[in-house]
């Protein structure tokens, strides 16, 4: 079973309720909570979540580790074999498109990028604006240029950085892809979908209970160790802005307010994409997603 959703929707205590009644186990399919570092402020479930079903893929990965799609779907694929050994249901759930199409569809084998390359070329462009990095992957890669935002910093070094150790654009790799563990097999699919206006009221008062949970600590934890501004942890939706408030540029308050701004744009934006790029699935609201999950099981 696949459960997906904009960030603040429900979907984890859907996935929970679901794995409760049918002996499931509940697998993480978001970017940010395979990370241990960000377990308050990337909303992992809680103690009596994970006491009420079991749980996987959570908190396993080090905020050092640059973790990818590629990476979680080797992750899952082994755990795959594992639950239906054990005759537990999979429930995947979570708010990373690009996690459920490496499921599904299967991911273009990207090229490792030599450390001393990456090294080397991220010395060079530090402190060059984003535009001027998009102009020069224009006059490499205009092709890859062409695709990407003029403002979209990483995947911009991303493609860079391909163009430089192979000689390749990196469209070209994209077009090899390789088929995902769950295949082509009959998938049970929703994505829960609150109204808009729902969304955003939940997204601003969960980041407020974040931070009463301690999420500063755990920013400041981070920040502590000095880790690469690029790597997916250290641009996870508050961490910026919280770390710019405890190095003293702005208050907590502005920190707080740009938190729940970056993380609103995150959930229009994962709607756009569900809507784009995953056909098949079946938009539910939350109050009838349970009973909509059961009647797909056929419980």
């Amino acid at each position: 079973m696949l459960i997906a959703g904009p960030t603040a929707s429900g979907k984890s205590a859907l996935a929970v309720a679901l794995a409760q009644r049918v002996g499931g186990t509940v697998i993480n399919a978001d970017s940010m909570q395979v990370y241990r570092d960000l377990r308050v402020l990337s909303a992992r479930p809680d103690a009596a979540e994970e006491a009420a079903a079991p749980h996987r893929l959570y908190g396993h990965v080090d905020g050092a580790v640059n973790h990818s799609a590629a990476r979680y779907a080797q992750d899952v694929a082994p755990l795959l074999d594992e639950l239906e050994l054990a005759g537990s249901l999979p429930v995947l759930v979570g708010g990373t498109g690009l996690y459920f199409k490496a499921l599904t569809e299967g991911l273009s084998p990207m090229p490792p990028v030599p450390d001393d390359v990456r090294s080397e070329f991220r010395a060079r462009v530090d402190g060059i604006e984003t535009a001027l990095l998009h102009r020069e992957l224009a006059e490499r890669d205009p092709e890859m240029a062409g695709r990407l935002r003029p403002s979209d910093r990483l995947r911009i070094m991303r493609a860079l950085e391909v163009v430089l150790a192979t000689g390749r654009s990196l469209a070209s790799f994209q077009g090899e892809r390789e088929p995902g563990p769950l295949g082509e097999g009959r998938l049970l699919r929703l994505f829960v979908m609150p109204e808009r206006d729902e969304v955003r009221a939940r997204i601003d008062r969960r980041f407020e209970a974040m931070m009463a949970q301690g999420a500063l600590d755990e920013v400041a934890a981070l920040r502590d160790r000095r880790l690469d501004p690029l790597l997916p942890v250290m641009r996870a939706h508050g961490v910026p802005g919280l770390i710019t408030h405890l190095d003293g540029e702005i208050s907590l308050a502005e920190a707080v307010a740009r938190g729940q701004s970056d993380t609103r744009a995150y959930a229009k934006r994962q709607v756009t994409w569900f809507r784009h790029q995953m056909a098949g699935w079946r938009a539910v609201a939350p109050e009838v997603a349970l009973a909509a999950a059961m009647t797909e099981l056929g419980r």
